[in-house]
């Protein structure tokens, strides 16, 4: 049974710091390219951050870009997400997300795949 695991969600001030975490049991974490998602009430799931398999490549949306940072690391069966510089409208519940394949993510996201049960943000002004 595959299950992912979020951890770190909190919440914070603006401009202050968060450290996601998602570990992963019950699949070929090594083969699974990894996302993190979010979800602000009354809006529709955004994708934030991707990585693929190895760690080698990273992949982010436009409204996190140098402030977030994706990273894995595979021995451990976990992934992270540094979150720096947040703002009031990174307030949302956020899921971490496995799929074997993932093109065009975080834009896009194949149906099915695996996610976990989220954690909340909160980053007040």
């Amino acid at each position: 049974q595959v299950q992912l695991t979020e951890s770190g969600g909190n919440s914070v001030e603006q401009g202050g710091s968060l450290r996601l975490s998602c570990t992963a049991s019950g699949l070929t974490f090594d083969r699974h390219v990894m996302g993190w998602f979010r979800q602000a009430p009354g809006k529709e799931r955004e994708g934030v951050s991707c990585i693929s398999w190895s760690g080698s490549s990273t992949y982010y949306a436009d409204s996190v870009k140098g402030r977030f940072t994706i990273s894995r690391d595979n021995a451990k069966n976990t992934m992270w997400m540094q979150m720096n510089s947040l703002k009031p409208e990174d307030t949302a519940m956020y899921y971490c997300a496995a799929a074997s394949i993932a093109p065009g993510c975080p834009s896009r996201w194949p149906q099915g795949g695996y996610w976990g049960q989220g954690t909340q943000v909160t980053v007040s002004s």
